[in-house]
């Protein structure tokens, strides 16, 4: 099996380990929005391209609050997470792009239903999953990070370094310490739940803050 199809199974896995209404780390989200988000996000082109077109994304989120709504009980939950885990046809476009759209897309919402609820353990991360993760980092980690001027610096648990990002005008660059998967938890928005720590001039963690807050 490839990344990307071990880490949807994993995703399913966690969705069906709670209840539909569960709390998810993304705001306002419980474990049945999360589902038909991915369910819809591969399967209906105006909820794919609502993540990326602003102008969409009000539909978007219309569509999957709809889906969402269908699986309230416990059967028809379980009949959308059954969706999540079922993957595009070979033919499809979502499928043609797999291993490097979705294996940190899946990890991330693993860890969105894992840790809605509050802190929990860590899970083990396979070596060579944390490589393909970093190498997803290393190429889109900074997207969010555009307009900062901040420079940023990522450091693996191992001591293995990435220059991500270089300051602009009078502003320095800030040090991101973490084990890969928290790391990757922190760059796409999660940093509230994540275990990494940030080291730079005081004025500088504080302009990354309000991009991506880390408490």
């Amino acid at each position: 099996m490839t990344w990307h199809e071990i880490e949807r199974e994993q995703l399913a896995q966690a969705l069906r380990d709670v209840t539909p209404d569960a709390p998810t780390l993304c705001e306002g989200w419980q474990a049945r929005h999360l589902a038909a988000h991915v369910v819809l996000r591969e399967r209906n082109p105006v909820v794919g391209a609502g993540i990326a077109v602003p102008a969409l994304a009000a539909l978007a989120e219309s569509r999957i609050a709809a889906l969402a709504d269908q699986a309230t009980t416990e059967g028809s939950y379980r009949d959308l997470v059954a969706r999540v885990a079922d993957r595009p046809a070979a033919w499809h476009p979502a499928a043609w792009v797999a291993d490097t759209r979705n294996v940190i897309e899946f990890f991330v919402h693993t860890e969105d239903v894992r840790r809605g609820a509050g802190p929990v353990a860590a899970r083990e991360v396979d070596p060579d999953l944390v490589e393909a993760l970093w190498n997803q980092l290393k190429r889109t980690g900074g997207l969010r990070l555009r307009k900062v001027p901040v420079g940023v610096v990522l450091v693996r648990g191992d001591g293995v370094r990435h220059h991500l990002r270089s300051p602009k005008g009078d502003h320095g660059t800030v040090v991101v310490h973490g084990e890969v998967g928290e790391v990757a938890l922190y760059l796409f928005g999660r940093g509230a739940a994540a275990d990494i720590a940030i080291d730079g001039e005081r004025t500088d963690v504080a302009t990354i803050e309000k991009v991506l807050p880390s408490r």
